[in-house]
């Protein structure tokens, strides 16, 4: 009997215990999914912590590029051409029907387009002169949205450097940078008008790379000289040309101007547009061609050398035991010309000018467009075998 009663009185204890247990857990759940769910219910704490978000997530894709983008992006435009070109009927090449027909020219205007960099906040645009050089009317497009009739201040065919005007104030412009510290490797970003894109959004179109190479020498096309130029990969395409390569910083470095083809679209005439390989003047020649097209309208090279030259090719290089067949030879020196006052005699090699080396007779033309009336030159020759730098004056004939 006594032992029925102590588990009866055990029993009773621990019931007693574990019901009291159960009301504290109870009653604490219950409190701490009150302030859970109190926390969560609180509009100022939601807003608070989805902005902290945001403000982690934007901060993270903001980057030098995109803060460049920003600020260079108002300074881009649209560019929009009609040009007046000449076509000659086929049958006036024919000397057979053109004496019937007579020799029958028709004028044609043709639309094109392009990009463009302001440069001043009074309205000065830069582009190619393949672009608008030859334009009887420009439109320019601003990112706001905003047209205006350009007018061409100045153009140089050979530079390829096109400087427009806009009758407008307080714009938004693009710095100039130096293209003579061009880190190989560095950002490069282009910025245009690819295929008239920019008329849909008022915006340009940017493509991002790096500084591929530098002091490219591609050579002469179309009577536009190309020479120090900067490689990129930044895509460029139809419709970029005239538009600014910038750096990481936003600094205007060269101008897009060329792309190259791959062999089948060369062979073919057709453009597959960027293939990685694009080519930009470098700014520090735009600024002097600016300069003198600001003053002038044009650029002056009346300068004669009296010279007469000719490409070295195998023939020759063995002729004269040479190393390699690059250069010209001099065949032939003008009485009290440049070259003749410079003690260029004919025979002589030229290797160099100044910092640029000579491939072919090409090269040597190209090479003294880069220069201007009253300029001295360094001409790097081979005389019997040895090496010799000449001083060339370049004096207007």
């Amino acid at each position: 009997m006594n032992r029925f009663k102590h588990i009866l009185f055990s029993s009773a204890v621990t019931l007693i215990i574990a019901s009291v247990v159960f009301t504290i857990f109870i009653k604490n759940d219950s409190t701490s999914s009150n302030y859970l769910s109190s926390i969560l219910n609180q509009p100022s704490s939601n807003n608070l912590l989805r902005q902290q978000i945001n403000s982690t997530l934007d901060s993270e894709r903001q980057n030098i590029i995109t803060k460049t983008v920003a600020e260079v992006s108002p300074a881009i435009v649209g560019i929009n051409v009609t040009e007046l070109r000449q076509y000659r009927d086929p049958l006036s090449t024919d000397p057979f029907w053109r004496q019937f027909y007579g020799d029958r020219v028709y004028n044609q205007q043709v639309k094109s387009l392009g990009s463009g960099a302001i440069i001043t906040s009074d309205g000065y645009i830069l582009t190619n002169d393949h672009v608008a050089g030859a334009a009887i009317e420009t439109i320019v497009t601003l990112t706001d949205g905003r047209q205006y009739n350009a007018k061409v201040v100045g153009s140089d065919k050979i530079s390829d450097v096109c400087l427009l005007k806009i009758d407008a104030k307080d714009l938004p412009y693009i710095k100039f940078g130096n293209s003579d510290n061009i880190i190989i490797g560095e950002w490069a970003i282009a910025l245009g008008n690819p295929f008239g894109l920019f008329d849909i959004n008022d915006k340009p179109t940017v493509t991002v790379g790096v500084i591929s190479s530098t002091g490219m020498n591609i050579g002469t096309m179309d009577d536009r000289t190309y020479l120090n130029m900067l490689q990129t990969d930044a895509a460029i395409n139809s419709g970029n040309s005239g538009g600014p390569l910038v750096n990481a910083v936003g600094e205007f470095i060269g101008m897009n101007t060329l792309i190259l083809q791959s062999q089948d679209a060369q062979r073919y005439g057709l453009n597959f547009g960027s293939i990685g390989v694009g080519f930009a003047i470098p700014v520090n020649k735009i600024k002097k061609v600016v300069a003198e097209l600001k003053e002038k309208g044009k650029v002056d090279r009346d300068f004669w050398t009296g010279l007469s030259i000719l490409t070295i090719n195998e023939s020759i290089a063995k002729t004269y035991n040479l190393k390699s067949s690059r250069g010209v030879v001099v065949t032939q020196v003008a009485k009290n010309s440049p070259a003749s006052k410079a003690g260029l005699l004919i025979e002589d090699i030229i290797t160099g000018i100044n910092d640029f080396k000579i491939n072919d007779d090409i090269t040597l033309i190209g090479i003294f467009q880069e220069y201007r009336t009253g300029d001295l030159v360094k001409i790097k020759i081979l005389r019997d075998g040895k090496e010799q730098v000449l001083t060339m004056k370049l004096e207007r004939k």
